[in-house]
C-alpha cells in the first residue's frame, strides 16, 4: 500500500518560532496519515546492525512496522530493536524483529518515539500512554533520540495542552498526589490520579512496573523545568516523571503542508 509523502522535506535548526515551518502542499492528510510520514522519515536515520529503541504509541508504532518491513525486504539486516513497553515488546516479538534489553545492551544507537508535547526547545512531554519511566530509561541510553509528531503537539511551553504524567508508587498515593498539586499551586495546579475509566474514584491506571501515574494539569507555564523536575524528583513516592528535558537530538514534525525536522542548535 503506498504511504502518502509530503513533496518537500526540510532540515532547519531550532526555531524560537511557536510552531514549525512547513512547506507547501495541496494534499490533506489525516493525522494518522500524518504520524505515518512521521515515522517513516525517523525510520531512514535507522542503519543495518543498529540496536535501536523502540518507542510506544500510536505514532511509534508505524516506527516499528516500518523497521520490521525494511528487514523483511533485507534493506535493513542484524537490527536489534529495545521495546519501551509490553505492548511495543508484543507488536514487534510478532513482527520477527529481533529484542534484546539494556543489560545486554546498555549503549543503543538510536531511539525512535513519539511525544505528547514539543516546546520549543525541543523539550517533550511523554508517558500520557503510561510508558514514560521505561521510555526515559531506554531513550536516555541512546545516542541519538529522533521524536516523531504531527503538528498537533507543537506547544509554547510544557504543559500547555494536558497532563504532564508523573509515576509514583501505589503506597500512599492520594499523599504523593496532594504532594504533587502543592509543588505546582503557583501554575494553578491540579493533580488527578489516572484512572481506567478516566473518571475521579475509578480503578487506577496501573503502569508496566506496577506504579501508579498521577496527571498534573497547569493553567499557567511553570517556569524553569530543571527546577521543576528537582522538586519532583525530591518528593518520596515519585519514580519519575514525564518531562524529557534536553534529551531529543532531532524532532521530525508532520503537518498537512509537508514535514519539517527539528534539530538542536
Amino acid at each position: 500500500m503506498a504511504i502518502p509523502c509530503a513533496p518537500f522535506i526540510a532540515s532547519e535548526k531550532l526555531s524560537t518560532a511557536s510552531a514549525p515551518s512547513l512547506s507547501p502542499s495541496p494534499v490533506i492528510l489525516s493525522q494518522d496519515e500524518l504520524k505515518k510520514i512521521a515515522a517513516y522519515k525517523a525510520v531512514e536515520f535507522v542503519e543495518s546492525g543498529m540496536v535501536v529503541g523502540l518507542g510506544t504509541g500510536s505514532t511509534a508504532k508505524h516506527a516499528v512496522d516500518r523497521i520490521a518491513d525494511l528487514l523483511q525486504q533485507g534493506k535493513l539486516k542484524d537490527v536489534i530493536g529495545i521495546p519501551t513497553s509490553k505492548q511495543t515488546h508484543q507488536q514487534a516479538s510478532s513482527l520477527g524483529i529481533p529484542l534484546s534489553d539494556l543489560e545486554s545492551h546498555p549503549i543503543l544507537d538510536l531511539a525512535i518515539d513519539g511525544a505528547d508535547e514539543v516546546d520549543p526547545d525541543l523539550n517533550l512531554v511523554k508517558g500520557r500512554g503510561g510508558s514514560l519511566l521505561r521510555e526515559k530509561m531506554i531513550e536516555g541510553a541512546a545516542k541519538k533520540f529522533v521524536v516523531i509528531v504531527d503538528e498537533s503537539k507543537w506547544v509554547p511551553h510544557v504543559g500547555a495542552s494536558g497532563a504532564m504524567p508523573v509515576e509514583v508508587v501505589p503506597f500512599c498515593s492520594k499523599f504523593t498526589q496532594d504532594s504533587l498539586g502543592k509543588i505546582f499551586e503557583y501554575a494553578g495546579c491540579v493533580a488527578k490520579l489516572r484512572t481506567l475509566c478516566g473518571e475521579e474514584g475509578g480503578e487506577p491506571f496501573v503502569t508496566d512496573n506496577g506504579n501508579y501515574i498521577v496527571n498534573l494539569f497547569f493553567k499557567s507555564d511553570i517556569g524553569d523545568l530543571g527546577a521543576a523536575s528537582d522538586a519532583i524528583h525530591r518528593l518520596p513516592g515519585v519514580i519519575e516523571h514525564g518531562m524529557f528535558i534536553g534529551m531529543a537530538t532531532a524532532v521530525i514534525v508532520a503537518g498537512e503542508l509537508g514535514v519539517t525536522v527539528k534539530t538542536k542548535s
